[in-house]
């Protein structure tokens, strides 16, 4: 691989390429979901709003009680704040984060008949809701097509030579226009999953990676196979 070879690539060559990353990062991760437990439109909504700087994990963790608790949106209407913020206190900036939720279910009662919307230019009328949490809740609650860019996701664009940008809108923008759009939900899963298990921030395992020979930032990390290997996690 070249540096010239990624410079010259063209728009059609770039689009070959990323479906071809897709299909590959597919076979690696045949699981791959959201990892945000949820049973209901509502529960994912408040779920992704809370997973804002902490892990899909911790939320895990506070949600089962949360969700008990608060099981619709005039729960989350009428909730009294200092017991919410209890509640949310695990997953950090629970004031804020409280504030978001509460407002959330106001604007849900008030708007919405206490139902989670499935249009994006509703989702992102909601407190604390932009265009990474409602892709998220329209791909994964409703069916519809969504690219959620975060951090793994517009990292990874980046490193593959799929966007220069660092506006989520704009990685999004380009990420739909290689990506087929029924394929953009699971597309973003994969990415995903790649930048939690493999492509990682600041040592990517790029010896153990199945798209390697397709990435133009092959090096970045670790390039021994073995190496490469034993940083993987599961």
């Amino acid at each position: 691989m070249t540096t010239r070879r990624w410079n010259t690539e063209t728009h059609l060559a770039r689009v070959r390429r990323a479906r071809r990353i897709n299909r590959v990062l597919a076979l690696r991760y045949p699981d791959a979901h959201c990892e945000l437990d949820f049973t209901t439109p509502l529960e994912l909504l408040v779920a992704t709003v809370l997973s804002a700087q902490t892990t899909d994990v911790r939320v895990n963790q506070v949600t089962p009680e949360l969700f008990s608790r608060y099981p619709d949106a005039a729960a989350y209407a009428s909730a009294n704040r200092e017991d919410l913020q209890d509640v949310l206190r695990p997953t950090g900036f629970f004031r804020a984060k409280a504030d978001a939720v509460i407002g959330i279910g106001q604007a849900l009662v008030e708007r919405f008949g206490g139902e989670v919307p499935a249009r994006l230019d509703d989702l992102v009328t909601l407190p604390g809701v932009g265009r990474k949490t409602a892709n998220v809740v329209l791909g994964n609650a409703f069916g519809v097509p969504g690219i959620t860019v975060d951090t793994h996701v517009g990292r990874l664009a980046r490193r593959l030579g799929w966007t220069e940008s660092e506006d989520p809108v704009k990685v999004e923008q380009e990420l739909g226009e290689l990506v087929e759009k029924r394929e953009w939900t699971m597309a973003s899963h994969r990415l995903i999953f790649h930048g939690r298990r493999t492509c990682f921030a600041r040592n990517p395992a790029c010896g153990a990676c199945p798209v390697a020979l397709d990435c133009p930032s092959y090096g970045v990390g670790e390039t021994d196979p073995e190496r490469a290997e034993a940083m993987l996690k599961g």
